[in-house]
């Protein structure tokens, strides 16, 4: 096999043993007499001699009582898979709320967290405010009664098409309070991708802003909103928060329908008796772009909806009362949500910032870094190439000693970015929690520890609590061989989604059709000889040229390691000799030029480090990629571009002019 592990990394990072001793995964195992990660990994997957008769009910039932989460009403049963793993139940006859357990218990008189902050927001134009538990509890009560007006009740969904303003966190929490379904939407979608989920998630109610800003402009949102509206239906109140200073002259307005938030919120009652839910009740629904097809609705519950998020930044983040929590994320990305309800769970303080990362200058986050004394940053590889990219002088003059952990997802990293980010803005200190998992658990299947050593890209190894494993096409383990394969999980978790909005038949065929009651979730994975874990991309991108399969992410590694390279996507081509042939689109570092010369260099260099058969058959210059809002490279768009195929749901997309300039790439 080429690619990443024949040569395997060598590990740049080990913790210190006090960092290892004052960690939370440290403590949970001296107080189990467990000796090493791997022990307590197998006790919360595997058979639990004298304890229980699964280790997934042990652990996710001593998890609850460890972090402190509160049920209304005491579980019968951890886990119910009498019906299969495809439809587990979890804490089967449990009542709890999200909401009273990340806002309600921390803002009682008597509650050391009272008076914490609980959110810090900075605005683009540099504009700062800070949300105590007190004032987030008081808000989030005044959104509940103002959605209890409004005819919402259990089961309703609520859309939220917000700009990232502090007021999305108590919206949220409010629609959990009265066991609305959260729908949020991404700030940044255009009409199409805001009508597609308003209409197929039925939203009586919508929230929106006028406006936010970006790189300096006012972006307009209303308007947008009411063309989604229009388009979609269903939505009878629209309340919308004055961000921009607009009034209704300014603006388009529906005296019928809309609201302003100051009004419809801002007046009601602080007050509110937060719901006890059954632990399987619906909370939020979230939109995933898959592969095919229309975005799939992720069904989440009360129940995995807190305990997976608080659980990960728990014992992978470490999570300590002085924490300052930031996550490079919008409220319409799954880590929205995951970062405000996993560091609440605990009390903590999270950051969040509206604008871009590079206005006024490129060291924007730097800057919030050190005012702000951040201690842990997520941020995604291909944000990081770009900061990297614009020389380490950003940093200079800015103290980042503050932070205590890095934090990474949503796809590969290549080692040079990665041990950058270690060093330059880690200062070689402060680990790097790549985690990945998904949407559709709202968690993580993979994810480090403060226990784990480091190499670049790694993903440590299997969660806590998380059956998973790496298999062939037959499904039979090739983990231990060393083998790329597909990653599954072979039992079920609390946070899984409990099926798709759409119904049952997509939900199984998405994730439980490829494997005998293993959840395929269609990333190419393997496990180096050192027992670190990593990622190749998602399964269906793999390129399997001359019988030899290589990820896109081993060939864009060897691109992005010249100088010249900025960005890089490697997709596969039909090929007369080859079967499938490697196709490379590049975006070039400034002050480079597009040349052949450039080309061929490239196309050596792919071919010195993954062998001859996969040198690019065409290295094509671009300006740019096709993104989600969470900054994915989507290769699908890419190869139906080049290969001629109809584009299917395009509605993830956040920049679609990138896609005529695939289309017209030389």
């Amino acid at each position: 096999m080429a690619g990443l592990l024949d040569e395997p990394e060598e590990i740049r990072y080990e913790p210190d043993e006090q960092f290892v001793q004052d960690s939370n995964v440290y403590a949970f195992m001296q107080e189990h007499g467990i000796d090493n990660f791997e022990e307590l990994h197998e006790l919360t997957v595997s058979e639990v001699d004298g304890i229980a008769a699964s280790g997934l009910d042990w652990f996710w039932d001593e998890v609850v009582d460890h972090l402190g989460l509160e049920f209304y009403e005491d579980y019968d049963r951890v886990r119910d898979a009498s019906d299969g793993p495809q439809f587990t139940g979890w804490y089967v006859g449990g009542e709890l709320n999200i909401a009273h357990n990340v806002v309600d218990r921390h803002a009682q008189p008597d509650a050391e967290a009272r008076n914490r902050v609980a959110t810090i927001w900075e605005g683009e134009d540099g504009e700062v405010r800070e949300v105590t538990y007190h004032e987030l509890h008081r808000q989030a009560n005044r959104v509940a009664n103002a959605l209890k007006e409004r005819g919402i009740d259990t089961g309703n969904t609520v859309g939220l098409y917000m700009p990232m303003v502090p007021e999305i966190v108590p919206l949220l929490y409010g629609c959990f309070k009265v066991g609305a379904i959260a729908v949020p939407i991404f700030s940044g979608f255009g009409v199409d991708a805001t009508a597609t989920r308003i209409a197929d998630a039925e939203c009586s109610v919508l929230f929106t802003g006028d406006g936010f800003y970006r790189r300096g402009s006012e972006i307009a949102l209303k308007a947008q909103a009411d063309d989604a509206i229009d388009e979609a239906g269903h939505v009878e109140h629209t309340i919308v928060y004055d961000r921009l200073g607009s009034d209704e002259a300014s603006i388009p307005w529906d005296d019928d329908r809309d609201e302003w938030w100051a009004d419809a919120v801002g007046t009601q009652s602080d007050e509110y008796d937060t719901k006890s839910l059954p632990a399987d009740q619906e909370s939020m629904l979230l939109y995933s772009s898959g592969t095919t097809g229309q975005p799939k609705g992720i069904v989440h519950t009360h129940a995995g909806g807190l305990v997976q998020p608080a659980k990960e930044i728990y014992f992978s983040f470490d999570h300590k009362p002085s924490d300052r929590f930031f996550w490079v994320s919008d409220i319409g990305w799954m880590m929205g949500p995951w970062t405000l309800i996993g560091n609440h769970a605990h009390g903590g303080t999270i950051f969040l910032y509206e604008g871009a990362p590079d206005y006024p200058e490129p060291d924007r986050f730097w800057r919030m870094i050190d005012d702000h004394g951040l201690t842990v940053f997520g941020i995604s590889p291909t944000a990081i190439r770009a900061l990297q990219k614009q020389g380490d002088e950003w940093l200079d003059g800015h103290d980042l000693s503050s932070l205590r952990l890095l934090g990474s997802t949503g796809e590969p990293w290549d080692p040079d970015s990665w041990q950058w980010f270690l060093e330059n803005v880690g200062r070689g200190e402060a680990p790097i929690m790549n985690i990945s998992g998904g949407t559709e658990i709202f968690g993580c299947f993979l994810q480090p520890t403060p226990l784990h050593s480091l190499k670049p890209g790694t993903l440590g190894g299997p969660a806590l609590g998380m059956d998973v494993d790496i298999v062939d096409a037959s499904g039979e383990s090739v983990a231990d061989d060393h083998e790329e394969g597909y990653l599954i999980c072979k039992s079920s978790a609390p946070s899984m989604t409990k099926s798709l909005w759409s119904g049952d038949e997509r939900y199984l065929e998405e994730y439980w059709s490829r494997f005998d009651d293993m959840w395929d979730h269609g990333d190419w994975a393997q496990q180096d000889a050192d027992g670190f874990w990593f990622l190749h991309g998602r399964s269906d991108d793999v390129l399997n040229v001359a019988g030899r399969k290589v990820g896109p992410a081993e060939v864009e590694g060897a691109l992005i390691e010249h100088e010249a390279v900025n960005a890089a996507v490697a997709i596969g081509a039909p090929d007369d000799t080859k079967g499938t042939a490697v196709v490379t689109y590049v975006v070039v570092t400034d002050g480079y030029e597009e040349t052949d010369e450039l080309r061929e260099e490239l196309r050596t260099q792919v071919g010195a480090e993954l062998g001859k058969p996969f040198r690019p058959l065409e290295v094509l210059f671009v300006d740019g990629f096709p993104k989600t809002q969470s900054g994915k490279i989507v290769r699908r768009i890419i190869q139906s571009v080049y290969t001629g195929e109809e584009l299917d749901d395009l509605s993830s997309i956040e920049n679609p002019d990138a896609i005529d300039e695939i289309a017209t790439a030389r």
